[in-house]
C-alpha cells in the first residue's frame, strides 16, 4: 500500500491591505483587487464594487449597522433574515455537539455528560419532515465510556450509512462506528473501525498509543467504492481513509500526517528516531497559545478527490486523493500574521464553495478574554479517580489570589468563588467546574476554607505556603506545565480539600473567520478575515456577555441557484451567522439569529444560546443548528435583505 507522497507546498503570506473593526480584505488597493503584475487597476476595480452593490440587496442591511458589521447580535436593534421555525430540546447544559441531516431526518451528537453507554449518551435521531415539528424517535447509543462527538450520514453504494466518532470519556473505545439507516428509527450496528499509532518508533516515543480517539468524521464516495475518511487522535498518521464498500469490513488503504510537511517522509521511518522526534516536536508547537499542530478536522469535496483538513497550527492543507491509497499535499494555506487578529491559527474547520475556488477557514479559540473562566477544562478519567473537587477562574482572579496569597476565608462551589474575609474580602469570581471524574459540587456541596496559592503544582514544583494550607482549606494554583489531573493530586497531597486552577492566558481577541482565494488551488490566497463586534473585541465591549463565548466554530459553504457563495456558521454565543462570500475580498454579513431575551432563555433551560453545529439542506430554505444547552434548531433562510424591527 502506498501510504504518502507530496507534490508541492504552497504557503499563502500575504500583506493586509485595509480592515475595518471586523472585517480585513487582503490586497494592495482600496478594494483588494490587483491587475497584472500587482498594480491596481482602480477604475476596473470600482466598476466591480458598484456592480456587486447592485446585485446584492444586502448591502442596505450595513447601514443600519453602526459597527460597520451587519449583525442582529450584540448591541444591534435590526433582526435580520434567519427565522427560527422549529426546535427539538434537549435541555442539558453542554451536551449536544454536531448536527447532520439526511432524508428527512436529523442527527445530534453527545459531549462528555452523560457519557456513553448511559441511556440519553449517543446520536440523537430527530424526524424533521415537519421541520416545525420536529421529533425525537431515537437515540443510537454510543459504546460504553466514549461520547459521539460527531455525526455524518450519506446514502452511499451500500446503503444508507450512519458514521459517528467515539472519543473516550470514561476508559471507552476510541475509532468510529458505522451503522445501517435505511430505517433511521431502526439503525443496524455494520461495524467497528479502531486507530493506533502506526509509526513504531512515534509509538515508543509516547509509551505506546492504542486505540485513539475520533474527533472528526467524514463519508464520500468515488464510483463504485465509498470510503470513510477519520481525525485519529495519533501523534503520526491523523488523517485516515477506510475502504468501506462493504461496510462490514472496512479496511485502511491510507494514512497521511502533517509532519509530512515538515519532512516529507518521516512518517515511514523506522530507525532514525531522532529524525521522528524531531517531527514530534514540530507537531507539538505552533502559533499564540494552543501550540499543536495536529488534525482537527476534514472536509471532502463533493467528487471526492479533494480533501481540506484543519490542521490547528499547520494551517489548512489540501490534499489530492484522486487515488484515495495515495494522498498528495497540494498546498498550505497559512498567514499567522494577518490571518488572525492575535496572530493565533487554530485552523479548526473548512469548506470548499461548489468549484472549489474560495474556501472558508475557522479559527477556534477559547483563550481570550482574562476575566472569563475557561470551559470545557477536565481532570480525565483514571484509576484511581482525581481526588478533590474543583473549579476553573479567569486569569485575573488567578493575578488576585497571586497578589494575597493567604488569609482569604472563602466558600467555592461549582459556579463561583467567594471571599468573606481576608484581603479580597467581599469578592465573588465567577468559576466553571472541570469535567472529570474527580468529586463534584453537586454531591459534596458548598466547601469553606482558606484559599491558598501555591503556584503551579506540577510533578517537582514547590508547593508556594505549604505551612498555611490546613486540613479543609481550599489551593489555588495556575494552569500550565502539566495537567490539571496531576495539579489535583498534588493539592491533595497538600492537604487541600478543594483545588481552584486559575487561567493563565492575557486578554486577547476571539478566534474569527478566514476566506482564502483558491482560484489557484497550489498557491491559495487570503483574499479576508471575518469577526464579529464580540469577537473582534480584545476585552468585554458593552453588549457582550463578559462570561460568554465568542468564538467561531463550524462551517458550510453553499452556492444558490442565483450563483451567489454563502456561508453559514456556527459561532457559540453569537448565534447563527449567513455570510455572502461571492466576492471573498469583500464578506457581507446577510442574516443572523441571536436571541438574549427573558423568554427565549426561560424555554432554553435558562441558558443562552451556545452554537457549536451547523447543517445547510442543499438547496432549501432549511438551516440545521446544534445548541450545546438546547438541542436542535431548525432555521429558514427568509428572502435576501429582510428587514424588521424586534
Amino acid at each position: 500500500m502506498k501510504r504518502r507522497g507530496v507534490v508541492s507546498i504552497a504557503m499563502a503570506l500575504l500583506l493586509v491591505g485595509g480592515s475595518n473593526v471586523a472585517v480585513h480584505a487582503t490586497g494592495s488597493g482600496p478594494h483588494g483587487h490587483t491587475g497584472p503584475g500587482g498594480t491596481v487597476q482602480e477604475d476596473d476595480a470600482d466598476a466591480g464594487q458598484d456592480e456587486l452593490e447592485r446585485s446584492d440587496p444586502s448591502g442596505r442591511l450595513a447601514e443600519l449597522d453602526a459597527s460597520g458589521v451587519v449583525s442582529d447580535g450584540s448591541g444591534q436593534t435590526h433582526r435580520k433574515n434567519l427565522a427560527l421555525r422549529g426546535r427539538g430540546e434537549r435541555l442539558d447544559e453542554n451536551a449536544t455537539t454536531d448536527v447532520w441531516s439526511h432524508d428527512g431526518f436529523a442527527y445530534t451528537g453527545t459531549f462528555n455528560s452523560p457519557c456513553g453507554g448511559e441511556d440519553e449518551a449517543g446520536v440523537w435521531v430527530w424526524d424533521v419532515h415537519n421541520v416545525h415539528e420536529p421529533e425525537h424517535v431515537d437515540i443510537i447509543p454510543s459504546p460504553e465510556g466514549s461520547r459521539s462527538n460527531d455525526v455524518k450520514v450519506d446514502t452511499l453504494n451500500s446503503g444508507t450509512v450512519l458514521a459517528h466518532s467515539n472519543e473516550p470519556c470514561a476508559d471507552g473505545p476510541g475509532g468510529i462506528e458505522l451503522y445501517d439507516v435505511d430505517d433511521p428509527t431502526d439503525a443496524r450496528h455494520l461495524s467497528s473501525i479502531r486507530a493506533d499509532e502506526i509509526n513504531p518508533i512515534s509509538d515508543d516515543l509516547f509509551g505506546g498509543v492504542n486505540d485513539v480517539g475520533v474527533h472528526n468524521i467524514w463519508l464520500f464516495s468515488q464510483g463504485s467504492k465509498d470510503y470513510a475518511a477519520i481525525v485519529a487522535e495519533s501523534v503520526f498518521d491523523t488523517f485516515r481513509v477506510f475502504d468501506i464498500t462493504d461496510p462490514t469490513e472496512p479496511e485502511m488503504v491510507s494514512a497521511w500526517g502533517a509532519e509530512e510537511v515538515f519532512d516529507p517522509g518521516v512518517g515511514d521511518e523506522t530507525e532514525d528516531t531522532d529524525r521522528v522526534l524531531d517531527a514530534a516536536l514540530w507537531l507539538l508547537d505552533g502559533f499564540g497559545d494552543s501550540r499543536n499542530r495536529f488534525l482537527h478536522d476534514i472536509t471532502i469535496s463533493a467528487d471526492g478527490t479533494r480533501a481540506y483538513l484543519s490542521n490547528w497550527d499547520a494551517g489548512l492543507v489540501l490534499l489530492d486523493i484522486a487515488d484515495p491509497s495515495d494522498p498528495q499535499v497540494v498546498s498550505v494555506a497559512l498567514d499567522a500574521e494577518n490571518g488572525s487578529l492575535d496572530g493565533e491559527v487554530n485552523s479548526h474547520a473548512a469548506w470548499p464553495s461548489e468549484d472549489g475556488s474560495i474556501v472558508v477557514e475557522t479559527e477556534e479559540d477559547f483563550d481570550a478574554w482574562a476575566n472569563r473562566p475557561p470551559t470545557n477544562l477536565t481532570f480525565g478519567e483514571g484509576d484511581p479517580p482525581a481526588p478533590l473537587p474543583g473549579v476553573a477562574l479567569s486569569t485575573l482572579a488567578g493575578d488576585e489570589f497571586e497578589g494575597a496569597q493567604t488569609g482569604n476565608e472563602s466558600t467555592v462551589d461549582a459556579d463561583s468563588v467567594t471571599v468573606e474575609s481576608g484581603p479580597l474580602e467581599g469578592t465573588t469570581f465567577p468559576a466553571a467546574e472541570l469535567a472529570g471524574d474527580q468529586p463534584k459540587f453537586s454531591d459534596v456541596g458548598t466547601l469553606s476554607g482558606e484559599a491558598v496559592w501555591i503556584g503551579r503544582a506540577c510533578d517537582g514544583d514547590e508547593i508556594l505556603n505549604a505551612d498555611a494550607i490546613d486540613e479543609g482549606d481550599i489551593a489555588v494554583v495556575r494552569r500550565g506545565a502539566c495537567t490539571f489531573r496531576e495539579k489535583n493530586v498534588n493539592a491533595d497531597a497538600a492537604g487541600a480539600a478543594a483545588v481552584v486552577i486559575t487561567n493563565n492566558v492575557p486578554s486577547s481577541e476571539w478566534g474569527g473567520v478566514r476566506i482564502w482565494d483558491y482560484s489557484d488551488p497550489a498557491n491559495p490566497e487570503l483574499a479576508s478575515t471575518f469577526d464579529t463586534a464580540c469577537s473582534a473585541a480584545a476585552e468585554p465591549v458593552p453588549g457582550c456577555d463578559p462570561f460568554g463565548t465568542y468564538s467561531v466554530h463550524n462551517i458550510v459553504v453553499e452556492t444558490t441557484d442565483e450563483g451567489r457563495v454563502q456561508a453559514y456558521i456556527s459561532w457559540y454565543r453569537d448565534g447563527m451567522l449567513v455570510l455572502d462570500i461571492t466576492d471573498p475580498s469583500n464578506p457581507v454579513e446577510v442574516a443572523r439569529f441571536f436571541d438574549e431575551s427573558e423568554e427565549f432563555v426561560a424555554s432554553n433551560g435558562g441558558l443562552p444560546h451556545d452554537f457549536w453545529g451547523v447543517w445547510k439542506e442543499p438547496g432549501e430554505p432549511w438551516v440545521y443548528g446544534s445548541d450545546r444547552n438546547g438541542g436542535l434548531y431548525i432555521f429558514q433562510e427568509l428572502g435576501r435583505g429582510t428587514v424588521g424591527k424586534r
